[in-house]
């Protein structure tokens, strides 16, 4: 049965939808049907269809009680709105209905487990967030709530876990058709860490370790974790809250985290070897994959971040953006991350230039645009030293007279920069990522997606990648090059249909 909370959800976002044009909205990203949008949920493949989740609030641009959204896909690409399928409406979930993840059930049935939130008073007449894991089964359109919610508690935490930081489960199914669930937590000094569960039937959960501890060494808090093995490895996911900066390697605030290694099944602990950010840019956070019918692991996330999410005026009827699907690899015990294949089937007019010499600023005739792929080498005589060699080079888009958003690099330090501060925001948010990168053979690649409020980086095959948003008006569809000495490149780009 549709609550009363959830009808009017409903009503309101297919009422106020109307009035949101298709040019403005992101022409092939996932953006909320009205209101504001935030983590990826529930992430899934059901019924023949890709199915996205999101953190959502329908009758506001900025976060409030939070729903969950939900909307479908054939290709990743173009994604089709369905109803809301949660609203926060039940004594277990009152204060919102947190991220979450789904699966299918042998009965055919989609499972759907989630944090809910409930604000307990306190004596000072201040509120603190007790957070408990929930289920709803559901047809893939309509959701009924599990009668014997919540299925995990604070009785559910190890020692010294916070009941207050105890969220965004995820779930799967083992081989022998059996449960298991990787929770977010923190101890009471705030230090994150991953808890794992485990069910016969997806309702009843039992307690089976602490996957991976933080140790003080990446933030504090640890979200939105993701779990799952990954080219003879085992990739843990995460967003750690108040990072600090490692050098160019991690960034302060609310950063993402990749740990690479191997999983002790006997003693059902994670064994870690690697570590990297996810993504370098500005706008990335609470990825969450899924395991693609052909075997691809494919990861989403919410193209956006807690320290920016000020930069639209609130004005606007929507807020919010999931980042272009990715195809995940291990190479070299590293994460790689390519735009998903099913792309290269929306790529239409090509303009290509070879082996091009300049200094200064140059524009290139056909390439402008700002639903584009385009592919790009910069050649480096890493033989030149000092004046001699190339000092910077950079691309700018979403350009006009005043306003235009860039990526640049500077060999010598082998620093690619991305930069949107001059892209029309008329406030000193964060506007400026570095990362180190490193040329290879005498080359650097970088693969640029344009979408109207976007640009996601790939960089050297998919090494790093830098995303962030902007808001430029539409009309700025110039592209431009700069060198700082004598550059040499290689351009392809493609109009996005």
């Amino acid at each position: 049965m549709v609550s009363q909370t959830l009808r009017e959800a409903r009503k309101y976002e297919e009422t106020m939808e109307k009035c949101i044009g298709e040019a403005a909205r992101p022409a092939f990203h996932l953006c909320p049907r009205v209101g504001w949008m935030n983590d990826p949920n529930g992430f899934s493949f059901y019924k023949g269809e890709y199915h996205l989740f999101y953190q959502y609030y329908p009758y506001d641009s900025v976060w409030n009680q939070m729903h969950w959204g939900h909307a479908v896909s054939r290709d990743l690409l173009h994604w089709t709105y369905l109803p809301a399928a949660l609203a926060p409406d039940t004594a277990f979930d009152k204060d919102g209905c947190f991220s979450g993840s789904a699966v299918e059930l042998p009965d055919g049935r989609q499972l759907l487990i989630y944090t809910g939130v409930v604000k307990e008073p306190l004596v000072d007449g201040s509120f603190r967030e007790i957070q408990t894991q929930c289920i709803a089964v559901g047809d893939g359109r309509d959701y009924e709530k599990y009668s014997g919610n919540p299925v995990l508690d604070g009785e559910s935490l190890p020692e010294g876990g916070s009941r207050s930081d105890f969220r965004d489960p995820r779930i799967w199914m083992e081989e022998d058709g059996t449960y298991r669930c990787v929770v977010g937590n923190c101890t009471e000094n705030h230090d994150g860490r991953i808890l794992l569960y485990e069910s016969r039937d997806g309702l009843c959960w039992d307690f089976v370790s602490i996957l991976a501890e933080n140790k003080n060494r990446f933030g504090r808090m640890w979200e939105c974790p993701d779990f799952f093995e990954l080219d003879g490895k085992y990739v843990l996911l995460t967003s750690p809250q108040d990072m600090m900066p490692r050098g160019f390697e991690y960034h302060n605030g609310n950063g993402t985290l990749c740990l690479i290694g191997s999983y002790d099944r006997e003693n059902h602990v994670f064994v870690q070897e690697q570590d990297q950010a996810i993504d370098y840019g500005i706008d990335f956070y609470a990825p969450q994959t899924v395991l693609a019918p052909d075997g691809r692991r494919i990861m989403i996330g919410w193209m956006q971040n807690w320290d920016t999410c000020n930069l639209r005026d609130t004005k606007h009827v929507w807020f919010g953006q999931m980042s272009l699907p990715r195809e995940l690899s291990i190479k070299n015990g590293r994460l790689f991350q390519r735009p998903v294949r099913e792309l290269d089937a929306m790529r239409g007019r090509e303009v290509r230039y070879e082996n091009v010499a300049f200094e200064g600023i140059t524009r290139l005739p056909g390439v402008t645009g700002r639903r584009i792929d385009m592919e790009l080498v910069l050649h480096v005589d890493e033989s030149l030293q000092g004046e001699r060699g190339l000092q910077k080079f950079a691309v700018r888009f979403a350009q006009d007279d005043v306003c235009h958003t860039a990526v640049s690099f500077r060999p010598h330090e082998s620093l690619l920069k991305i930069d949107r501060k001059f892209s029309g925001s008329r406030r000193a948010f964060i506007h400026q990522r570095r990362s180190l990168v490193p040329v290879r053979d005498g080359k650097l690649k970088l693969r640029m997606i344009l979408d109207r409020f976007s640009a996601e980086v790939f960089v050297n095959d998919g090494e790093q990648t830098l995303t962030l948003t902007f808001y430029t008006d539409q009309s700025a569809e110039g592209i431009s090059f700069y060198s700082d000495g004598r550059a040499v490149m290689d351009v392809v780009k493609y109009d996005l249909c």
